[in-house]
């Protein structure tokens, strides 16, 4: 407690006390993130909200002074428990610093703090043509930081790729309080190791990101979305092979199964035709004078392949109907049981549809009911598992489950986590798929980087 006390008293000094939070209640309140955890063991042992460099670097070093953990949060919605305090510590919130500092039409850049909504820092370079293609399902919310910290991805990764494939230059707070940049505000650089790619995906364990210099493109003159159901989920997945051999370069090829399609249209009544197996929800984009050639090989393939029907996007209000359709899978399974479950695994798309029947077949099993949704242009699959956490018997089945698909995963040449990271949800299964070798190596960047094992410890292995 005296030494607490210290450690409180120490912040003040460097930050504003309005910044800093340790009451019980407040406590209580950042002590989990939008991962379902059966109770609340550990709280911080403070909240600081900074605002400035400077006031980042303060505390880390306090944190070095006191050999405490600090765990760096943005929205807190990352679903592997990489924000979860399991020893005490400095919760560090980002929502102040959430500025957009600059815009460069130019070089087609924009460099931003890590609290910045993801869908804010779209809609403002969506103004002057440009575009920034990462796109977690939960934009409206989630953070550069977070989204940085985790390798976060989205329904566009399959044409224009992931965060990590935008970020060309990084400010960031090592464990010693020194400041590190990662990059330069060149698209290109083959200067010296490429520090940026060992933080973007580590999960605030290696050094805290203060500022991104982030990669634009032009904005696509049109787009369009379809919703197209099958009989099985085979056929799903062939018709998406089918459409990649036409030389047709999607923005997007997502999936939802009958129970997922039957879940969301319960919650948020789209005409979702709720007798089919399985859907792809595939979204196109380009000149407005090629929009009319790719609706026409796709539907062409989508029918050969398959398709039993298929709805189109005409205006931007029924764009977005089948994108809140989509993205509201989480939410209307949360409908189901007190708690719901998602993964993120992972496998080449040859082997998707194995991967797919695979989980069902293991669920089943179990007597579990997933709703699966995915993004199987990149072969990647969510199941989401509704779940009461109260009852023993429910609880031990979804964990032996879990566990299983782990297995599937890795005997199908896939791995654990394709955009939502490790945390502490996943670190007792990375040995599945990541080597012991490769482990090591990793365990000796984070000692090098993190000698006193401050920063976000024990996450990941």
């Amino acid at each position: 407690m005296l030494m607490k006390n210290r450690l409180i008293s120490d912040l003040k000094k460097n930050i504003p006390a309005y910044n800093i939070l340790t009451s019980l209640e407040e406590r209580y309140v950042y002590a989990q993130d939008a991962t379902n955890i059966r109770q609340i063991k550990n709280l911080p042992d403070a909240v600081v909200f900074v605002e400035t460099i400077e006031q980042v670097q303060a505390v880390v070093r306090l944190a070095n002074k006191y050999k405490i953990p600090v765990i760096c949060r943005g929205a807190g919605t990352n679903v592997v428990g990489a924000c979860v305090v399991e020893h005490g510590g400095i919760i560090l919130n980002f929502s102040k610093m959430n500025k957009i500092l600059e815009i460069n039409a130019e070089n087609m850049t924009a460099k931003v703090q890590p609290g910045v909504i993801v869908g804010d820092l779209q809609k403002r370079v969506d103004e002057i043509g440009l575009f920034y293609p990462p796109d977690p399902s939960n934009l409206a919310v989630s953070t550069i930081g977070g989204s940085i910290a985790q390798s976060s991805g989205g329904a566009k990764t399959f044409k224009y790729g992931s965060t990590k494939d935008y970020v060309i230059d990084m400010l960031v707070v090592m464990a010693n309080g020194e400041i590190l940049r990662t990059g330069a505000n060149t698209i290109k650089n083959a200067t010296g190791y490429n520090l940026g790619s060992l933080f973007v995906g580590s999960e605030g364990t290696l050094g805290i990101v203060v500022e991104a210099t982030l990669k634009l493109i032009p904005k696509p003159e049109a787009k369009k979305v379809f919703m197209a159901y099958f009989d099985t989920v085979k056929d799903a997945v062939n018709a998406v092979n089918a459409i990649i051999e036409q030389r047709i370069f999607p923005t997007t090829i997502d999936f939802m199964d009958k129970n997922a399609i039957q879940t969301v249209e319960k919650f948020y009544p789209t005409g979702l035709f709720t007798d089919k197996d399985a859907a792809l929800i595939i979204e196109i984009d380009g000149f407005a004078v090629a929009m009319d050639y790719q609706e026409k090989i796709i539907t062409n393939m989508l029918e050969k392949s398959g398709a039993v029907a298929i709805q189109a996007s005409h205006n931007d209000d029924e764009y977005n109907k089948i994108w809140t359709a989509r993205r509201s899978s989480m939410g209307a399974c949360a409908k189901l049981k007190p708690n719901v479950t998602t993964d993120d695994v992972i496998v080449p798309r040859e082997n998707l549809a194995e991967l797919v029947e695979g989980i069902r077949d293991i669920c089943s099993k179990y007597n579990l009911t997933p709703c699966l949704v995915g993004h199987v242009g990149d072969g990647s699959v969510h199941p989401q598992i509704p779940i009461d956490y109260r009852d023993e018997e429910e609880y031990k089945n979804y964990k032996l489950a879990k566990s299983e698909i782990y297995d599937l995963t890795a005997r199908l040449g896939g791995i654990l986590s394709g955009e939502h990271g490790i945390g502490l949800a996943k670190r007792d299964y990375i040995h599945k798929v990541i080597n012991s070798v490769a482990i090591e190596h990793m365990r000796k960047i984070k000692k090098t980087f993190d000698p006193n094992n401050i920063l976000n410890p024990y996450k990941i292995f």
